[in-house]
């Protein structure tokens, strides 16, 4: 039977935790954090709920033991700090990539074959830094965000025309970001029909617009970053690997060449089973889409050069 952990018992990494465990997509589950009773209190909750959901999982916590993690087959990464009011960009990467790079060299003792997902923010960045600190197979570094950010998108494009987002195709590529994502508007459907045909230019702005600032609008409701859909993307990842499912999902990823460019990892659809990600699919975008795809590649890549300077 496989074998998942998830790194940071916050609120991401336990509904993650919760979303595996409901599913029964492993037998052996752990929860890892750094604070002291946190995972092993989580995770002695959610083996409550066992007998009243119906689940057989395990569910293990562990405070910052990584022996307990030995032999996983997939690792979530969701540890970090969350932006704090006058936190600068620069200031976040340098406490968040300290955190994600011990993580993963930790991880790589006791589970050298396993495939990471990131979603620690900022996300592309993260993602980057965990596939030249692992040394690992491209394919086994995967960042979550585009498959967030496409929720997201569905349920404003199903607010917009009232229908099920079950019934939408609807995509978000480029980076998990307010001013990097982009959503692909021309190509989204409903049931095979384009949402262009039900739904004015303006109105699918808007939905484009809100699906960008998705994350902070929550975060301003909230006062903290959302969790419930988040947790639900990255157990969704988890489950296309273990069940070798082989879903398109869009994902940040190493690009070599694909969608034109090269030593980044950014958002763009791929099939996902159990040896990770496994091809990039070319939707091939027209100008327009390409321009948006290269600027946010840009704000990326200015990201990624602050960690030559930590």
């Amino acid at each position: 039977m496989s074998k998942v952990t998830v790194v940071g018992a916050g609120a991401v990494g336990a509904t993650v935790a919760d979303n595996i465990a409901r599913k029964e997509l492993v037998k052996d589950l752990v929860l890892l954090d750094i604070k002291e009773g946190l995972s092993e209190g989580k995770s002695l909750d959610m083996t409550q709920t066992a007998s009243l959901l119906g689940f057989d999982t395990t569910v293990t916590g562990s405070t910052n033991d990584y022996s307990k993690t030995a032999n996983s087959d997939v690792v979530v990464i969701t540890s970090g700090i969350p932006r704090k009011p006058g936190m600068t960009r620069e200031e976040l990467i340098g406490i968040n990539a300290g955190i994600v790079k011990g993580v993963t060299e930790n991880i790589l003792k006791y589970s050298p074959n396993a495939i990471f997902i990131i979603i620690s923010n900022p996300m592309d960045t993260m993602t980057y830094l965990a596939l030249k600190t692992a040394g690992v197979a491209k394919n086994k570094i995967i960042g979550m965000g585009g498959i967030l950010d496409s929720a997201r998108f569905k349920c404003y494009l199903s607010a917009a025309i009232g229908c099920s987002p079950n019934d939408l195709q609807a995509t978000v590529i480029g980076g998990h970001g307010d001013t990097t994502m982009v959503p692909l508007t021309r190509l989204a459907t409903y049931n095979g029909t384009p949402v262009s045909n039900l739904l004015d230019a303006d109105t699918l702005n808007k939905v484009a617009a809100d699906t960008m600032v998705g994350g902070a609008t929550l975060t301003g409701m909230l006062g903290t970053s959302a969790w419930y859909a988040p947790g639900a993307a990255g157990a969704t990842l988890v489950e296309s690997i273990i069940r070798d499912e082989k879903k398109l999902f869009p994902c940040c990823v190493y690009l070599d060449g694909e969608y034109g460019q090269k030593d980044i990892c950014l958002g763009v659809p791929v099939v996902v089973g159990k040896n990770g990600w496994e091809k990039i699919i070319d939707f091939h975008l027209n100008a327009e889409e390409m321009d948006k795809f290269n600027k946010a590649a840009d704000a990326v890549r200015n990201m990624n050069n602050v960690l030559a300077t930590l």
